[in-house]
């Protein structure tokens, strides 16, 4: 089997509301396929679906060759699990943590002790091994999460938001934490983010996900080179709407989109079309506070899917969206 996840037109409904609807793909065997989206697109209640934390509304899907629904005990027994809030016991050392979660999985003794010692040296936590979780960083939490996540040799190992709310520099140890783990162990991860960076940097392909479907699913080189081209970023002060039907009068911008007084502009041999921008702004009275120009990003290709930044919704989940449904009904 060359595919380690399959979906089929899976959906997840709350009442009236769809937090997932109706997405589709694959994940291979030892890839690392990322889930990128703003929080409430859908993706962690994706990946409850495909660790049988919630049965989906329709649709299907295969992990580690079993139904999710008609074989979830399978499925469990095949995946690892590191989710998005802190699931560690405080109070315990992180060999205990290991231990505890090793005995749940019926592992006898022996074997605990083998495969404890084996994931402390992994995660490089076997100086630390002894001493209560509560005294660990941040950093050292996340590795002995994704260490207990790995104590049962899954096949497929789920990782919600790995690095959130890490700073920058522990973040990146963990992100080539997991492209160790990837490469030494061959180990297929999904891993939901809203860090542009985070995906491209890590997945061998990323989805977008937006209001509970996929507007975009390929390599992030992929994605990036469907743009083509350059951007020119140019936040504007003043005259922005006349502007903007000037541009689009411009044969030689291949696309533009606005957003929060900001356009961004694709087009060919950037640094050589800023004075022909400029002038355009000038002949439409447009006041240009900065203009700046760069190689298309995944943001771009985000902005360029959906109209919109992918922290637009950050903190806007689908639970937030329910309430604002039941308010507006209830005026």
């Amino acid at each position: 089997m060359d595919e380690a996840i399959k979906v089929n037109n899976l959906v997840m409904q709350f009442g009236r509301f769809r937090a997932v609807d109706g997405i589709s793909f694959s994940v291979n065997n030892g890839e690392i396929f990322g889930l990128l989206g703003p929080n409430g697109a859908g993706k962690t209640t994706t990946i409850k679906m495909l660790i049988t934390l919630l049965k989906p509304t329709s649709g299907n899907a295969h992990v580690a060759g079993f139904d999710i629904v008609l074989n979830s005990n399978e499925v469990r027994k095949n995946i690892g699990i590191v989710f998005q809030d802190p699931s560690l016991d405080d109070e315990l050392t992180g060999r205990e943590n290991l231990d505890f979660h090793a005995i749940l999985y019926n592992i006898e003794k022996s074997q605990r002790i083998k495969k404890i010692s084996q994931i402390l040296k992994l995660i490089e936590l076997e100086d630390k091994a002894d001493d209560l979780v509560k005294n660990y960083s941040g950093g050292m939490k996340r590795r002995l999460e994704i260490g207990r996540g790995l104590i049962h040799e899954p096949k497929v190992l789920f990782l919600d938001e790995p690095t959130i709310g890490l700073d920058a520099q522990t973040r990146r140890h963990i992100w080539d934490y997991i492209k160790k783990l990837n490469s030494m162990h061959k180990i297929t991860i999904i891993l939901t983010t809203h860090y542009i960076e985070e995906a491209d940097y890590l997945a061998d392909r990323v989805a977008f996900v937006d209001h509970g479907k996929i507007v975009a699913l390929d390599t992030p080189r992929a994605l990036k080179d469907k743009l083509g081209g350059d951007i020119i970023s140019m936040q504007v002060q003043t005259g922005l709407d006349s502007l903007e039907k000037g541009l689009k009068q411009q044969k030689w911008i291949k696309a533009a989109s606005t957003h929060n007084g900001r356009i961004d502009i694709t087009v060919d041999e950037g640094e050589h079309q800023i004075p022909r921008l400029i002038l355009l702004a000038e002949k439409h009275n447009a006041t240009i506070r900065s203009i700046e120009l760069h190689k298309p990003s995944l943001e771009d290709v985000f902005l360029h899917y959906t109209g919109k930044n992918i922290r637009d919704e950050e903190g806007e989940g689908w639970k937030g969206r329910i309430r604002a449904m039941h308010a507006k009904r209830n005026r």
